[in-house]
């Protein structure tokens, strides 16, 4: 142990402690900016500078070793001076916009100002260099993250977190040099344009609001407020663990009643678990992982739950689409299942003769569910979907008093019911031994295999395998950058039969949706509390639920039905490929977006529709076509799409259209000639009847 004072108390740290450690340990405070747990600290902020006896200059507490001996001091006149000089500087770079901030009220650096009545002492100064313009200064083409390089402080904790300490997705880094250095993408693309997973981690770790979720929590309350439509809000297994922290609670504190509670108070007709899709799931899963045992092909099954790792392997590894399972994520099954199944024909007529729908909101802790929310296929099932982080704003803009609510709120049936298997699929490694307690019941080996799979638990970072009797091995890869690792060589091609991959470590538990949180075992204490409601559950497999049994028996018929699948399951393309293309082009038109799918077109790009239309000319025509001609798209149980004939071939684009019939399409693309446009766009799409 190390002993040293700070502001006059002693205190203890362990070897290998920084300065920072030591003064909190001490119970001192001082501010930081470009600090977080987990991550490099490049003491970029300078604000934690402190005085060592044994230093002439100040040095940095964040990344200076604490020695047995030093005498630390954080709050002398000429420290307090300097932070109040550089926090001015900041704000010269930094725009006065807080009213309108997303992060307004959970930024660092406001925080900081507010404290100390900081004030701006110098002109603005705009980022980066007027020499390099082209660099984005507001990109908002993601569905899922939004930038504002002009609050950027420069700390560098989103290059550290897309990039090599963390996922490894290397989508942002810094262009230019000192004062003019600045945070970009690669080539300066808009974020849609670039390799980005939408994980979100990078909206996690900034201190400001220079990159955030897409917020839509504004539009829910708007719709909240009018009482025009029937709502329904789905809530997944991680958000009712960490939404307390956002009220000054203690991370691992469950607040599954109290949420509840304030979703009602926030206006929502319906409060639906997402749990009860999370057991629906790993029926369909795990009889898609039996019946790919039984054939002996695309083994191994991958998990497809985590919508971060389905856009990597399409972005990536689009070779790996044919081992991804089909199986819709848990908000997606439950975003169908409310909109087109027996719930929505319950609330009347117009509901029940495809007239109306109802409003369909989910709180995640992933920012990339935002995007799984538009996907082609999956479009429309889910209105909205907000993280943990924009819930809380709700709730406070509403001034709703979380912390007192009682904790006596219960979900609504039929869709709120729930084992404890579906409530461990918020943590790393929950998916698979969720699956693993069905797996042997669906075999028809009754309950034999153990409910718990320690092997398969943990937030550290690295591949967890476990050894199934009846199945084979399993694997667990927990945070991107580990599945990477492992997809480097193709030895998991015939060690594993399933593998479960999340794209943040420690799972949902760690999406880039929940809260922000500077203690280094926050993981740990969301994954205790999750393991702490699946033991206290009074059924904790999934094929026990008996509302979801109820489901198989008088809608869906069996798992992986005809009727499942064309309801709980989906497709996929590689990204920029002509399927994918084809894929957005049809959920267009099932939707009547003829704007959506005229800016898929080139300007004289040609649709040869092979029906009573004929051959559609211009992108001009075509939106016209599908706004003004089509009939009016159905809604709820009559909502229609087209769906592939194959869930990951490549090179096929066959289709079964709304109907029922057979088609195939031919598809010519180009590029544009025009700056700043590198996306493909559709010459001519041909429609052949089979």
């Amino acid at each position: 142990m190390l002993k040293l004072t700070v502001n006059a108390r002693p205190v203890e740290v362990d070897e290998g402690a920084t300065l920072l450690e030591a003064i909190r340990a001490a119970g001192c405070h001082v501010p930081t900016l470009c600090h977080y747990p987990g991550l490099p600290t490049h003491a970029v902020c300078r604000m934690c500078l402190v005085q060592v006896d044994s230093e002439d200059r100040p040095q940095p507490a964040c990344c200076t070793p604490a020695k047995s001996g030093d005498v630390v001091e954080t709050d002398t006149d000429a420290l307090q001076e300097f932070r109040r000089t550089n926090a001015e500087w900041m704000l010269a770079r930094h725009p006065n916009d807080c009213m309108r901030c997303e992060v307004n009220g959970d930024c660092r650096l406001q925080t900081l100002v507010a404290e100390n009545q900081w004030a701006e002492r110098w002109p603005e100064v705009p980022p980066g260099s007027p020499e390099h313009p082209e660099h984005l200064s507001v990109d908002h083409t993601s569905p899922s993250i939004w930038r504002d390089s002009s609050k950027c402080i420069q700390c560098g904790l989103c290059v550290e977190a897309c990039g090599g300490a963390g996922q490894q997705q290397h989508v942002i880094g810094f262009a230019e040099r000192g004062f003019d250095r600045l945070v970009v993408t690669a080539f300066d693309q808009p974020l849609s344009e670039t390799a980005c997973i939408s994980c979100g981690q990078c909206t996690l770790v900034c201190p400001v609001g220079a990159i955030i979720e897409a917020p839509h929590w504004h539009d829910v309350l708007r719709v909240l407020a009018s009482r025009r439509r029937v709502s329904v809000v789905q809530v997944a297994p991680a958000t009712r663990i960490a939404i307390s922290e956002e009220f000054g609670l203690e991370p691992g504190v469950v607040s599954t009643g109290r949420l509840i509670n304030a979703l009602r108070k926030l206006g929502f007709d319906y409060v639906f678990d997402t749990n009860f899709a999370a057991d629906l799931t790993i029926m369909e899963e795990g009889s898609e992982l039996l019946a790919r045992l039984k054939a002996n092909s695309n083994l191994p099954l991958f998990t497809s739950c985590c919508p971060g790792w389905v856009n990597w392997v399409e972005i990536n590894r689009p070779d790996l689409l044919g081992h991804l399972s089909t199986t819709k994520s848990p908000q997606q099954m439950q975003g169908a299942i409310t909109k087109r199944g027996s719930f929505a024909r319950s609330l009347g007529p117009d509901f029940a003769n495809g007239k109306d729908e109802p409003y369909v909101v989910s709180v995640m802790p992933c920012t990339a569910k935002k995007d799984e929310a538009v996907r082609p296929g999956l479009s429309g099932d889910v209105d909205h979907v907000l993280t943990t982080r924009e819930l809380a704003r709700m709730i406070r803009s509403r001034g709703i008093a979380f912390g007192a609510l009682p904790e006596d709120g219960v979900f609504d049936s039929p869709l709120g019911q729930s084992t404890g298997a579906a409530q461990i699929f918020g943590a790393s490694g929950g998916v698979m031994e969720a699956m693993l307690r069905t797996a042997a019941h669906l075999a028809g080996a009754g309950d034999e295999l153990p409910l718990v799979w320690q092997a398969l638990r943990g937030v550290s970072e690295g591949v967890k395998t476990a050894d199934v009797p009846g199945l084979g091995r399993v694997a667990v890869c927990n945070g991107i950058a580990t599945a990477q690792r492992m997809l480097q060589t193709d030895e998991w091609r015939e060690d594993y039969v399933a593998i479960e991959v999340m794209a943040c470590v420690g799972g949902c538990l760690g999406g880039g949706g929940e809260p922000k949180s500077l203690d280094p075992k926050v993981l740990e204490k969301r994954a205790a509390a999750v393991y702490r409601v699946d033991n206290s559950a009074p059924r904790r497999r999934s094929h026990e639920n008996r509302d979801v049994q109820k489901l198989y028996e008088t809608e869906l018929g069996s798992p992986n039905s005809q009727v499942a699948h064309a309801l709980l399951h989906t497709v996929y393309a590689p990204r920029r490929s002509k399927r994918s293309l084809l894929m957005r082009f049809l959920d267009s038109v099932d939707r009547r977006d003829g704007d959506a799918a005229a800016r898929l077109f080139h300007p004289d790009g040609v649709w040869i529709t092979a029906s009573h239309f004929g051959e559609i000319t211009g992108a001009r025509e075509i939106a016209a076509l599908i706004n003004e001609r089509l009939p009016p798209r159905g809604q709820g149980v009559h909502y229609q799409r087209h769906r592939m004939a194959l869930a990951a071939d490549s090179d096929d684009l066959a289709v079964t259209t709304p109907d029922g019939q057979q088609c195939r399409f031919r598809i010519e693309v180009c590029g544009l000639d025009e700056p700043g446009e590198h996306a493909m766009r559709i010459k001519v799409l041909e429609r052949e009847a089979l």
